[in-house]
């Protein structure tokens, strides 16, 4: 399997070289030169697998012979082994229609530990036999960081930075990134938002005097490899409801769009899925794209759903490329201007090919609560901001067929947002007991303002340089 850049300009790499590089070196995102197929039958005897065994089988053509299957299976098992469920992402009904699948269970409490777990895992696979070190930069708005963070720490050959934007993360979401006191863990709370953040660690990727000393990578979900591990959950959940003789629909509460991106690779390896409701708060520049073909960006609005404060969905230059014919030159062009201008068209061609999978809808604080408190009271379950906005658009979306079970990702423990739980419920979550003494540990965070040379500095006095730099 070998993987392209989504502008055309990088050279094209195998699964360990886009796992270790993260953003292609033309600003592009990699993708699958094609997508690989199951046919029906291939997913029915899917059906019943333990969630490791199913993983194996749905990365396996992505990953080709960079691991051997059975190395791949024990990777997965270790990776899954570390969640409190033995389903590792159990579903639970609502009601008649309404679903919700728990991606929480893992160590940080956030879906990013399917992926991130896994991740980890891949880097120390990959560097084991060279003496090449990776520098990991991330941005956060959450829990992304609280993920790649016990994913990798503590990990031979990796450095990790991760920027959050100081006081727009919930107490729970800094204090499980910030009191990991490992020797290669780095918190950086910088002045700014979100997209502040995920500006400067792109810049990184681009500057060659950091990528000719340090092995820049990546955790986000401009990772392939981390994308690759969500699809999995799509197929996990469409088998336990009926697939693929049964359709599924998803709403999923989306930020940057790799997670629901993920769903959308799932539907083209063959999964029925009826819809892909994209759920956005109030910062809803992926709704306005999917319903108007307007992508602008507008300043951030500060929510109870912080991991969705984000006008610039990375990930969405996935799907668009695909809707443009894979066109890279049309795409660097395209993307070119929006990050010149922050505003963007989607052509025609663009918009059809979205509208085929893709519906969307907005939330505002009210509707946000309004799910909460149904869910609560109605079906005794316990939602965060970010799951309440995906069962919002899930249980006012248009055009699904009857009969069709739709599928809210949950994709955050309620116990990370005790506030926005407790206003819409009366009721204050506990943290679970394997992090309750998270409050009692010391934390270690740097701040710095939101400039980038500042953080650049930052990084190359701390980090471990590569040891064959380049030149570029």
């Amino acid at each position: 399997m070998k993987y392209v850049s989504t502008r055309g300009q990088a050279p094209s790499l195998d699964f360990q070289g886009v796992t270790l590089a993260g953003l292609a070196s033309d600003g592009g995102l990699y993708v699958p030169e094609t997508w690989p197929q199951f046919s029906a039958d291939e997913i029915a005897a899917m059906a019943g697998l333990p969630y490791a065994q199913l993983a194996q089988k749905i990365m396996l053509p992505f990953v080709g012979d960079c691991l051997t299957p059975e190395r791949l299976l024990e990777l997965c098992e270790q990776a899954y082994g570390r969640f409190a469920h033995a389903a590792v992402v159990p579903l639970k009904q609502l009601d008649e229609t309404q679903w919700v699948l728990e991606l929480f269970h893992g160590p940080t409490l956030a879906f990013k530990d399917v992926a991130l777990q896994l991740l980890g895992l891949l880097f120390e696979e990959f560097l084991a036999d060279g003496d090449d070190h990776i520098t990991i930069v991330g941005a956060t708005s959450g829990d992304t960081g609280s993920a790649a963070i016990d994913g990798v720490a503590g990990r031979a050959k990796i450095d990790i930075f991760m920027l959050h934007p100081h006081g727009r993360v919930s107490d729970v979401q800094r204090r499980q990134m910030t009191t990991v006191i490992a020797p290669n863990v780095h918190n950086i709370a910088i002045d700014g938002s979100f997209d502040d953040a995920q500006a400067m660690v792109k810049r990184m990727f681009n500057d060659s005097a950091m990528t000719s000393r340090f092995g820049i990578a990546a955790v986000n979900s401009i990772n392939w490899a981390r994308l690759m591990a969500q699809v999995v959950y799509y197929f996990y959940a469409a088998l336990q409801l009926g697939a693929p003789q049964r359709k599924v629909a998803f709403s999923v509460p989306t930020g940057n769009f790799g997670d629901v991106f993920a769903g959308y690779v799932a539907a083209q390896m063959g999964l029925p899925i009826e819809r892909l409701i994209v759920a956005t708060n109030v910062n809803d520049i992926l709704h306005r794209a999917l319903s108007t073909g307007d992508y602008s960006a507008s300043t951030v609005t500060v929510t109870a759903a912080p991991s969705m404060d984000i006008q610039v969905s990375s990930n969405f230059e996935r799907l668009l490329f695909d809707g443009c014919g894979r066109d890279g030159a049309a795409m660097a062009a395209q993307m070119n201007q929006f990050e010149a201008t922050k505003a963007m068209q989607l052509t025609n061609a663009q918009r059809e090919s979205a509208a085929a999978l893709f519906t969307s809808e907005r939330a505002d604080a009210g509707d946000m609560a309004n799910a909460m408190r149904w869910a609560f009271e109605a079906c005794g379950e316990v939602l965060d901001p970010h799951t309440a906005i995906g069962l919002h658009a899930a249980r006012v979306a248009q055009g699904i067929p009857a009969g069709v079970p739709i599928v809210t990702l949950a994709t955050a423990h309620p116990a990370k947002f005790v506030d926005a739980v407790e206003r819409a419920t009366g009721l204050r979550p506990g943290l679970p007991a394997r992090v309750g003494d998270l409050f009692d540990r010391e934390e270690r965070c740097d701040r710095l303002p939101g400039d980038y040379d500042a953080v650049a500095a930052y990084v190359a006095e701390r980090a471990t340089p590569r040891q064959h730099p380049t030149h570029g």
